[in-house]
């Protein structure tokens, strides 16, 4: 994947936690712990977006859109071996 070079500015106490933790071999240069950082942090904000959206759908309607086409698979059930 292609990188792309930024600036960002932080506390000095969050850079010195952060300097600990590649001085402990925890992330081996500052860029990865940020660039993990971040990607963990979208990652949650993508699963509560979802889970927001999915509390919206109305349970009746989930179901019949989870049971759509489930006809010809049911028809199936139990399998012939």
């Amino acid at each position: 994947m292609a990188s792309a070079k930024i600036a960002i500015t932080m506390d000095k106490t969050t850079l010195h936690r952060l300097d600990r933790l590649v001085k402990d071999r925890v992330f081996p240069n500052r860029s990865k712990a940020i660039q993990d950082a971040v990607e963990e942090k979208l990652e949650k904000l993508e699963q509560t977006r979802l889970a927001r959206e999915c509390a919206q759908l109305d349970p009746i309607m989930e179901k019949a859109m989870a049971e759509e086409g489930m006809g010809e698979e049911l028809e199936l059930w139990p399998p012939k071996y």
